[in-house]
């Protein structure tokens, strides 16, 4: 990965990460040589000018950031983050601006933009705004709800046997009753990662990550499960209201820590004996809001500094007899996960499955090689992968584990539908 140091006029400035990658309407097509304009929020001088790649990505650089005390001491009243604003322009695009991007010492923002193609005679700008970090701003509580739903007939809402991880979650922008709030379509992943990063810090603890993360995904799949909102007569899944579920904000960046996490662990959430529901697993921030019987997020982080692993942070909180399940099926996705690593030496069906769908990919991707699709995973294969997890902000080491499984089928599928002529909503 390619990094660039700015110049600082201090040189005990804290650094943080941020790397872009530029997108024409879907994931799968990525956009070549955006140029792309970064400055201190509100400020009118460009600090940094970068030009994405025909991988749709550009250089990965150092801007400043405030101390990492700020945002691993509980006690610490300071903005934990510095803020910029990100500026995409492409030829047959509107112009995207992101304000507010987050940075934070010692971790790597990820600014996923994706460009509307021109459709008036006058270029106009597609602008989104990051709200404040939850930790930092100031948010409604979350209302408390049982933590175990009563589940409706057969004849009702629910329609799932069982837990299923969904293809999208349709999240309404602003609280549940507001009919002029925006419905979007998100893939589920990339919902969790959202939320991840608008409510914990990504300089915490990677336990602690997780054990974030996995209540996030219990509570989700919650609402997937028991169709909480469609039961209502809503026509979507979730809110972006944190007095009912989770912050979102359309448009942010993510964390490169918090997305490694989500994409290792997407696929399980905490239950306990004998309900088949994911745990509707509410929290707080343990500092402003105090919540017993629920997890204190800024607590979470304490444990974490103390060792302890994601399931014992949980249980601490949540109570000893909670567990962590697996949900089967993950809709929209071609073939499951074959439960093993796939790595030089292996052979068979998996292996002709991913070298077919990074030959596909290649198609968009022009850095990664085409491969033989002989179900034989030599170096070549390997290598093709490694270029793959680049790309896509994944561990470079060329083996196609669980996270990199499924980041293929997310991106296989994508590019598949567009050229089916099948859009994203």
């Amino acid at each position: 990965m390619l990094i660039k140091i700015m110049e600082t006029p201090a040189a005990n400035v804290y650094k943080g990460l941020l790397t872009c990658a530029v997108f024409s309407k879907n994931i799968g097509f990525p956009v070549d040589g955006a140029k792309i304009s970064i400055k201190p929020n509100g400020k009118l001088n460009t600090t940094e000018q970068l030009v994405s790649n025909s991988d749709g990505r550009s250089e990965t650089i150092s801007l400043a950031a405030p101390p990492l005390d700020y945002s691993v001491d509980e006690a610490s009243n300071q903005k934990p983050y510095s803020e910029y604003d990100i500026s995409v322009q492409a030829d047959g695009f509107e112009t995207a601006l992101i304000k507010g991007v987050q940075i934070l010492p010692d971790v790597t923002a990820i600014a996923n933009i994706e460009l509307v193609p021109q459709a008036a005679a006058e270029p106009l700008e597609d602008v989104a705004v990051i709200k404040p970090h939850t930790l930092w701003g100031e948010f409604p509580p979350k209302i408390p709800e049982a933590d175990e739903k009563p589940l409706p007939p057969p004849t009702g809402f629910v329609v799932l046997d069982e837990p299923v991880i969904p293809e999208t979650i349709v999240v309404h922008d602003g609280l549940p009753d507001d009919t002029a709030a925006k419905n979007h379509w998100v893939p589920f992943k990339d919902y969790i990662k959202n939320v991840a990063s608008c409510e914990i810090y990504p300089t915490w603890p990677r336990e602690t990550i997780a054990a974030n993360v996995l209540a996030i995904l219990s509570f989700t799949l919650n609402r997937v499960f028991t169709e909480w909102y469609r039961a209502k007569g809503k026509n979507f899944t979730i809110t972006s209201s944190t007095a009912f579920d989770h912050a979102f904000v359309p448009g942010r960046n993510i964390f490169a820590e918090i997305s490694t996490v989500v994409d290792d662990i997407f696929t399980s959430y905490i239950t306990r004996p004998e309900i088949v529901q994911p745990l509707f697993t509410q929290y707080c921030d343990g500092k402003r809001v105090q919540c017993p019987n629920w997890m204190a997020q800024w607590g979470s982080k304490d444990l974490g500094d103390q060792g302890y692993s994601a399931i014992n942070i949980l249980k601490n909180f949540y109570g000893s007899d909670i567990y962590l399940d697996t949900a089967r099926k993950v809709a929209g996705i071609p073939v499951s996960h074959p439960g093993k690593v796939l790595t030089i030496g292996a052979s068979g069906k998996d292996v002709r499955t991913i070298q077919g769908q990074l030959n596909a990919i290649s198609k968009n991707y022009p850095s990664i090689k085409k491969v033989a699709q002989d179900g034989v995973f030599g170096q070549a294969t390997a290598d093709s992968v490694k270029t793959f997890q680049g790309i896509f902000n994944l561990p470079q080491n060329g083996v196609v584990d669980f996270a990199t499984w499924y980041k293929l089928s997310d991106v296989f599928v994508a590019i598949s539908r567009f050229s089916r002529g099948v859009l994203p909503r």
